[in-house]
């Protein structure tokens, strides 16, 4: 099933791609979410004719994240834990906690833009990747305490 990403989807693509999915995805989770269109014949001349909008709308939050950025870059925050044997934690520290962290802060980001793969389950100090816009990322530093 091809669909038209209204918005960027991490590990698919960009706003105003074409791109072939599942058709359960497609139809149960991007098209409900508001994330993509259904790319049937209308739609995509409709996407032609609408590139020029869809530049300028990708330029206007790339501009906006690179503000952004600069009041992010390098903010460091802490996460206490629960830690068992060897400094492993009880459960590890997710994208969503992180979120919830940076939104005290001021800043609203969507879990899913943070970018801590499986999850950061031991102590330390760890740097990791919030995706702002299209290729703008802010690195911060999280700090995993024991509580």
């Amino acid at each position: 099933m091809d669909v038209i990403l209204t918005e960027d989807v991490p590990n698919l693509g960009e706003m105003g791609e074409i791109v072939n999915v599942a058709p359960g995805y497609g139809r149960n989770y991007l098209i409900p979410q508001g994330l993509a269109l259904p790319a049937n014949a209308a739609k995509k001349r409709e996407l032609a004719h609408q590139k020029r909008q869809i530049e300028e709308r990708k330029a206007q939050e790339r501009e906006a994240a690179m503000s952004v950025r600069e009041k992010l870059d390098g903010l460091r925050i802490t996460i206490p834990k629960r830690v068992a044997d060897e400094d492993k934690l009880y459960g590890s520290v997710s994208g969503r906690e992180i979120s919830d962290v940076l939104a005290q802060e001021g800043f609203e980001v969507e879990h899913r833009f943070v970018e801590v793969g499986r999850g950061l389950d031991e102590l330390g100090i760890y740097r990791v990747p919030v995706k702002l816009a299209s290729g703008v990322y802010a690195h911060i530093i999280v700090w995993v305490v024991t509580v």
